[in-house]
């Protein structure tokens, strides 16, 4: 019975442990991956801090900042319209100061007692005036995800130049010792320019997707609101389509 408790303990103990090592293998093996590449490891990592920055800086802002519900915002836009209560649609896009649809609508409701041109003017010039913070930065992830791959390119060039280098020149019993680390160089680098390249480029496409999908949202709802407040000074709003407008 001893014996078999015994056993047991042992058998919990390296089951334990045997994460543990694992997780130590991993993190020695990527460390000399990392230490084979070289110096033009260096210049990829720094590639990859940046790209991580820009793509968690733009999530923050895009997803937090600019972006708003906008069928639940519109509707109650809508309704506040039809009430022909303007002053309160402007306080409720008030309410979201950042997010790029309501500073666009808010544009348009400021000149809701103005002419048709004033208010398409107003909301053509707030959206031409979001659009840059809503773009910025995100074009840098492609350019970014080819400076890693050619960063990567360089090394593989560099370390084959080295490889047969050392196959013309080395003493006999050090050229395969000096071959392997030359080719470590170059394929090491290539791999790692290439893992941060293809998230980079990932997260370009996901950001632009999002960027786009908002674009989208603010054109078709302030073309919409520029119908309704066209209509409203028409005194046609809330008029079935070719229903001629009441007069006094």
């Amino acid at each position: 019975m001893l014996e078999q408790l015994i056993i047991a303990t042992s058998v919990l103990g390296q089951t334990a442990a045997a994460p543990v090592e694992q997780h130590q293998s991993a993190l020695g093996w990527m460390a000399q991956f990392y230490k084979d590449g070289g110096v033009w490891m260096h210049p990829i990592t720094l590639v990859a801090i940046i790209s991580l920055a820009i793509t968690i800086e733009r999530i923050v802002q895009i997803f937090f900042r600019y972006n708003v519900n906008a069928s639940a915002f519109m509707g109650q836009i809508h309704k506040l319209v039809m009430a022909n209560n303007i002053d309160r649609a402007i306080k409720l896009c008030n309410s979201a100061p950042s997010a790029l649809l309501p500073r666009v609508i808010k544009a348009g409701l400021t000149r809701a007692n103005k002419g048709e041109v004033e208010i398409s003017n107003a909301i053509e010039e707030a959206t031409l005036d979001a659009l840059p913070e809503l773009n910025k930065r995100t074009p840098m992830l492609p350019n970014l995800a080819n400076l890693a791959t050619l960063c990567g390119l360089l090394g593989t060039i560099i370390g084959l130049i080295e490889a047969f280098a050392a196959v013309a020149s080395a003493p006999p019993d050090m050229k395969s010792q000096l071959l392997t680390k030359a080719l470590a160089i170059g394929l090491n680098a290539t791999a790692y320019g290439l893992l941060v390249a293809i998230p980079s480029l990932a997260g370009f496409l996901f950001l632009n997707a999002a960027t786009r999908r908002i674009i989208e949202e603010v054109d078709l709802h302030s073309f919409k609101l520029q119908n309704m407040l066209t209509a409203r000074g028409r005194g046609t709003l809330g008029q079935p389509q070719g229903t001629p407008a009441q007069t006094a």
